[in-house]
């Protein structure tokens, strides 16, 4: 089987350095290009720059030069809030974006270039991270910063879908920093996991996004699919491994 080589983005954030990680144990099938804006982040996080690649994902050039080459794309870049100082007591926080990370730079913009990069070096399948709750406009997390992450998200979601390439859109749950791999692994739709009486919980630890995304480059039924992802409790079930049949429960567009 020959060696995929993977470009990904955000590689020095918390869940997309597990990803890095988990690719790189498995070298004999993916060749991995973490594309980060910082040289000594990459260092501090990846623990070598193997592979790595510095540029900026909303300059189509620089995207250009990163892509080539790559038969797979994984985005787990996005935009993060920064409080804008410590609130007083019974406040609630503020939160603002710096300039030029914002929702719709970074979850819009900086992923349409590139998807539109993708399109044309002839990627064969991008795998997305999002987040649940963009089914809600009201939901808390537009409100941060006034950035409509959420919305902005979940359009840069449907332009991968109209990109005609092949897909896998995995929406997160509450990301926890437990270890993966002891949690049984549930997949879903259209934020059903909010229904009060589904009795699901939202979390989901960051190795098993980690882990979707690696099975996900790797099981064919995991292409043109868009789910919700969590897990149950820990001991509540087995925990999942068996990827093909999860991926199978999983169904294509938003």
């Amino acid at each position: 089987m020959a060696v995929k080589r993977v470009l990904v983005t955000g590689a020095t954030g918390q869940t997309g350095a597990i990803a890095v990680q988990k690719l790189r144990e498995r070298s004999d099938e993916f060749e991995v290009v973490s594309f980060v804006r910082s040289e000594a982040k990459a260092q501090e996080k990846l623990g070598s720059l193997e592979g790595v690649v510095i540029g900026d994902m909303k300059d189509r050039e620089s995207v250009d030069q990163a892509i080539a080459g790559c038969q797979a794309l994984v985005i787990l870049s996005s935009s993060i809030p920064v409080m804008k100082e410590p609130p007083q007591p019974g406040q609630r926080p503020e939160f603002e974006f710096p300039p030029g990370q914002t929702p719709e730079d970074i979850d819009y913009n900086a992923q349409k270039t590139l998807i539109d990069a993708a399109v044309a070096a002839g990627i064969e399948h991008i795998v997305q991270i999002g987040s649940m709750g963009g089914t809600d406009e009201n939901h808390y997390l537009n409100t941060l910063g006034k950035g409509n992450i959420l919305i902005w998200k979940r359009r840069a979601e449907q332009y991968l879908i109209d990109s005609g390439i092949p897909y896998t859109i995995v929406r997160a749950g509450g990301l926890i920093d437990e270890p993966g791999g002891r949690r049984e692994i549930v997949v879903g739709k259209d934020d059903a996991f909010f229904i009060p009486d589904s009795h699901m919980p939202h979390k989901l630890p960051r190795a098993d996004v980690a882990e979707v995304v690696v099975q996900a480059l790797r099981e064919p039924n995991a292409r043109n699919k868009a789910f919700d992802v969590v897990t149950r409790e820990e001991g509540e079930a087995p925990p999942t491994s068996d990827f093909a049949a999860l991926f199978a429960q999983t169904t294509p567009g938003l």
